[in-house]
């Protein structure tokens, strides 16, 4: 199983899922511009199944429509953001659904907060693919139409906290000092993870 960060634009990360050895595999937020992700799914000879879009927003789902005329694939998001995506979804997806590439097993974990149907990817219990809800030492902005600081605050704190410390955490956009940390680091150093009530939270700038 292989989880690869492509950095698409000037901060944005889209991500390839697929198994070492079948031809199978997901796109995940493909950005304005997927031409980084497409080479690579050339390179490797992969047939894309699957677009999963982590939120509605623009700059993590506008070259869904390029994509899907070269690839065919579905496009998935949540059932709370679908309606809002470009041309919309094939599939919506619902809290703790599972879905598999080969033999690779995502987990769908809804985290509102950045928007009301934001979700990370829980991706063989080695990867979470956190969108715009957890960046490394930050979290998406709140500030944003659909957009909460309460909400975020339990998403962080109910969902996201509660996972195992050994994930790999891969965020949406490069904002941090590293593209990538393990959770458990970032529960160590993280401001929004460290914040210790929602008064707190809400106040970080």
């Amino acid at each position: 199983m292989t989880v690869e960060q492509i950095l698409t634009g000037r901060d944005n990360f889209s991500y390839l899922i697929y198994s070492e050895g079948e031809k199978e595999a997901a796109l995940v937020d493909p950005g304005f511009s997927a031409a980084g992700s497409l080479k690579r799914l050339s390179d490797l000879g992969l047939d894309l199944s699957y677009i999963i879009n982590t939120h509605h927003h623009a700059d993590h789902t506008a070259a869904n429509d390029s994509v899907k005329k070269l690839f065919s694939p579905q496009i998935l998001a949540h059932e709370l953001d679908a309606p809002k995506i470009k041309g919309g979804a094939d599939v919506t997806l619902q809290d703790g659904q599972i879905l598999n590439i080969g033999d690779v097993e995502i987990k769908i974990i809804h985290t509102p907060g950045h928007t009301r149907g934001g979700i990370c990817l829980l991706v063989d219990d080695k990867f979470l693919l956190t969108g715009d809800t957890l960046f490394i030492g930050d979290c998406g902005r709140v500030d944003l139409p659909d957009g909460s600081c309460e909400v975020m605050y339990a998403s962080i704190n109910d969902k996201i906290k509660t996972l195992p410390d050994h994930l790999i955490v891969y965020p949406g956009h490069d904002y941090g000092d590293k593209p990538f940390d393990t959770l458990g680091n970032q529960k160590m150093v993280s401001k929004v993870m460290l914040a210790s009530s929602l008064e707190e939270f809400c106040g970080i700038p």
